[in-house]
């Protein structure tokens, strides 16, 4: 017996109102069931937090004239922990929701009367969690094995820029989960993943690129936020549009994600 319907019964024995879960506690309670979920499968969990890390093992650290020097070294790991979270998200929401919806069980929360709010919000914290442990890798061999260094100041500037960088690409991935399939849902991940890494200049930095790329590159919300956070870390001022362009991509993602919702709602429960 659920505990919805003792609810429902107690309700009716006593005329009065089933009493219900806080908000808070029941977002909890679903970030609680999907990080569960995702230390089940440790090669996911394993590929997800060691690619970015392993990136900057394999292409900075060799490369000494980067490495050594502090400035250079920063933002070499700044780049590949934006692209450690923006991988994290876009994974986690895009082909991991789609591969919930797979599933007998969603279909059964969605009949429940707490509503999207706390599962989509579980969601939403279960993802920003998984973004910071993905950067402790990237971080603890940017440390060991290069210069980079960040005072106190940066530090504590750089764990809340967090949440602005994950925002954005939780949002896409949400609306990518919610339009298609599990199949679907990860190749245009890929698909859509590594071209923003690249042109965003999270793997070759945007100093390196001809000017047609460097012009079309801060269009893309991956550019603002590698921009901003090399700003944060290493001081190198971002290009003035950088958070107008990241604020208009997070206000169009989440008009995706929203209308995808709703699509899947309609879809599979009229």
């Amino acid at each position: 017996m659920t505990t919805t319907t003792t609810a429902a019964r107690a309700s009716a024995r006593t005329g009065r109102p089933a009493r219900t879960q806080p908000f808070w506690r029941l977002a909890l309670l679903h970030a609680r069931l999907g990080f569960l979920e995702t230390v089940r499968i440790p090669i996911a969990v394993i590929g997800n937090l060691l690619f970015p890390a392993l990136a900057l093992l394999f292409f900075v650290v060799p490369q000494r004239a980067v490495a050594d020097d502090p400035g250079s070294a920063t933002v070499a790991v700044a780049q590949l922990g934006t692209f450690a979270v923006m991988s994290t998200c876009l994974f986690s929401f895009g082909a991991g929701v789609a591969e919930d919806r797979a599933q007998p069980f969603d279909p059964y929360l969605r009949t429940l009367p707490a509503g999207p709010g706390p599962r989509l919000t579980g969601r939403v914290l279960n993802g920003l969690l998984w973004s910071y442990f993905a950067l402790a890798p990237v971080v603890l061999v940017g440390w060991l094995l290069t210069a980079a260094a960040l005072d106190w100041l940066q530090v504590g500037q750089s764990v809340l820029l967090v949440v602005g960088v994950a925002v954005p690409f939780l949002l896409l991935g949400l609306a990518i989960g919610y339009r298609m399939s599990s199949k679907a849902a990860i190749a245009v991940v890929q698909a859509v993943l590594f071209p923003l890494a690249f042109a965003g200049g999270l793997f070759l930095p945007p100093e390196a690129f001809p000017q047609w790329l460097d012009v079309f590159s801060k269009a893309l919300p991956s550019r603002a936020v590698r921009d901003l956070v090399v700003q944060v870390t290493a001081g190198v001022d971002a290009y003035p549009l950088a958070l107008p362009v990241l604020l208009g991509w997070t206000a169009l993602f989440a008009t995706l994600a929203v209308l995808a919702y709703r699509s899947d709602e309609g879809r599979r429960f009229r």
